[in-house]
């Protein structure tokens, strides 16, 4: 089955999820602890699998589509979490921070709970959604600041 063809039979809530943990993985540490500050009663919170860190190899493709290749290792953290309502959340993270991964589990699995979901929504996704925005912005116009125009003027000869 082809990539494409699998993307297609996505239900919404994967891409939903997806798109929860992605965000969640770019997320910048102090949007995480300020989120959970702002959290009126705090979860319970048990450990299932880390935070733990660990390697990921990178593959790339030459020229943005042809052969795969190795392109080198990453350290990655992650995490799993189970709250007391029996949420499950995970995360992944770049990098080696054990407080993002967990913080990013427990409002992976705050997202699932319906009475949370907006809260995760407005407070930490949102803002996050924004940022990353922002800079893709920032890049787009950077970039655009050094574009030369090339064009061919025609000059009067037949």
């Amino acid at each position: 089955m082809t990539s494409a063809k699998q993307k297609s039979l996505a239900t919404q809530p994967e891409i939903d999820r997806k798109r929860v943990a992605d965000l969640l993985a770019r997320a910048e540490r102090h949007e995480l602890v300020e989120a959970f500050d702002a959290l009126i009663e705090k979860p319970a919170v048990q450990p299932v699998r880390g935070p733990e860190t660990g390697l990921v190899m990178v593959r790339g493709r030459i020229g943005g589509g042809g052969a795969p290749f190795n392109l080198g290792e990453v350290t990655v953290t992650r995490a799993t979490i189970r709250l007391g309502s029996g949420a499950v959340g995970h995360a992944q993270a770049l990098g080696t921070d054990r407080e993002k991964a967990r913080l990013a589990a427990i409002f992976d699995a705050l997202w699932q709970d319906d009475a949370m979901k907006d809260f995760v929504e407005e407070r930490l996704l949102s803002p996050i959604t924004a940022r990353i925005a922002g800079v893709d912005r920032r890049k787009a116009d950077e970039t655009a600041a050094t574009r030369v125009d090339f064009f061919t003027m025609v000059r009067g000869d037949d």
